[in-house]
C-alpha cells in the first residue's frame, strides 16, 4: 500500500455503528485512497474502490484462502450496515440525528478475488482531506488489532491526539459507539473484563499508543471514564533521509493530484505573493503555480514554502 494514512471527521469517530472486523478494515482501506485529495476529492465521488484478497492478507497478516472467503462474507452484509450521527444546526440551533448507510452500491468477484464497492455521499464528505475537525492515523497501525473495540478505542484516542487526555465519556455514550447492544454486559465489571480492559489490552501490544483510563462515578455508581495515553518511543535508530533543497540536481516528482493539492494551498500563502501575477484568481494562480512545480529550478525555489504547506515527501 503506497499511502495508509486514514483521515476521517470527529463526527464519523464519534459515530455510532456496527461493524465486523472485515468490514471495517475494507472500508479503511478505502479511505486511505482519498487521504491526499482535496480541491481535486469531488473527482473522485462516483469512484468504485477494490480491495483484493491478496492485498487484504498481505496487510492484515493473514492467510489468503481466508481473505477470500471473508471479503465475499462482508460483500453480502455490508451493502446493509449503517451508522448514525448527530447533525448540528446553528441557526435555529437544534440536532438533528441522522442515520446513513457506508455504501451505495457492493459487488464481489470471487474468481477474481475482490470486492468492489462505491461509498455512501455522507461518508465520502467525512474522509479525505478536510479543513477542520478531524482525527488522522496510520492504518498500519492498527493493522494487528483483532478486537473492533480496540480499533474504535484507539480512534478515540487519537482524536485527542494534542492533548493525549481524553475528556470523560459516559458509560452509555462509551457503549453505544462500541456498538454493545443494551442487554450485552449490563454489568460494569462485564463491560470491562469483556470489552474495555482486552482492547487496551491489545492497543498497548500491538500500536503506537500506551492506554490507561480512569473511572468516575455518581455516587456509588460508575458512570464515565476518562482517558489517557503516551506515544511509545521508536527504538529503530532514525536516520536522517532528508535531501539538501541546496544542492543542484535537487528535485522531488510529484504525482498531478499532489501538484494540485498543494499548488492551491500555496496560491494563498502570503510568501507567494511576489509571484502573482495582475488580477489573476487564486484557482489560475494555484494552475501556474502547478505548472511551476514542475521545473527543477523553479522546484527548488518554491521548496520552502512548499514545505510549509505541509508536503512531506
Amino acid at each position: 500500500m503506497k499511502n495508509d494514512l486514514v483521515i476521517k471527521s470527529n463526527t464519523l469517530v464519534e459515530a455510532c455503528f456496527n461493524l465486523s472486523l472485515t468490514e471495517y478494515r475494507i472500508l479503511h482501506v478505502a479511505f486511505t485512497e482519498l487521504a491526499e485529495y482535496e480541491s481535486d476529492k469531488g473527482l473522485f465521488h462516483t469512484r468504485e474502490f477494490r480491495v483484493y484478497a491478496k492485498d487484504y492478507s498481505k496487510l492484515f497478516n493473514t492467510d489468503e484462502s481466508d481473505a477470500y472467503k471473508v471479503l465475499r462474507d462482508a460483500s453480502e452484509r455490508l451493502f446493509n450496515r449503517y451508522f448514525t450521527y448527530d447533525r448540528v444546526y446553528q441557526k435555529p440551533d437544534f440536532i438533528e440525528c441522522v442515520k446513513s448507510r457506508w455504501v451505495q452500491k457492493i459487488s464481489y468477484a470471487d474468481t477474481q478475488g475482490y470486492i468492489k464497492f462505491q461509498l455512501a455521499d455522507d461518508v465520502f464528505s467525512m474522509i479525505g482531506q478536510l479543513k477542520d475537525c478531524f482525527t488522522r492515523y496510520r492504518l498500519s497501525k492498527t493493522a494487528q488489532l483483532t478486537s473492533v473495540y480496540a480499533i474504535r478505542l484507539y480512534e478515540m484516542m487519537i482524536q485527542w491526539q494534542s492533548t493525549k487526555v481524553v475528556p470523560v465519556i459516559e458509560l452509555n455514550t462509551l457503549r453505544e459507539r462500541l456498538a454493545i447492544e443494551e442487554h450485552e454486559y449490563p454489568r460494569v465489571y462485564d463491560f470491562k473484563n469483556r470489552v474495555l480492559d482486552p482492547a487496551i489490552k491489545q492497543i498497548n501490544k500491538y500500536t503506537d499508543i500506551t492506554v490507561s483510563y480512569e473511572q468516575h462515578k455518581q455516587g456509588r455508581i460508575i458512570s464515565g471514564f476518562s482517558f489517557k495515553f503516551k506515544q511509545k518511543k521508536d527504538d529503530k535508530p532514525k536516520i536522517n533521509t532528508k535531501r539538501d533543497p541546496n544542492t543542484p540536481d535537487f528535485f522531488i516528482k510529484m504525482t498531478d493530484a499532489q501538484r494540485h493539492l498543494f499548488a492551491n494551498k500555496m496560491s494563498e500563502m502570503p510568501e507567494m505573493g511576489k509571484y502573482s501575477q495582475g488580477t489573476e484568481s487564486y484557482q489560475q494562480f494555484a494552475i501556474r503555480i502547478a505548472d511551476m512545480l514542475l521545473e527543477p529550478e523553479k522546484f527548488r525555489e518554491l521548496y520552502p514554502i512548499l514545505e510549509k504547506s505541509g508536503f512531506n515527501p
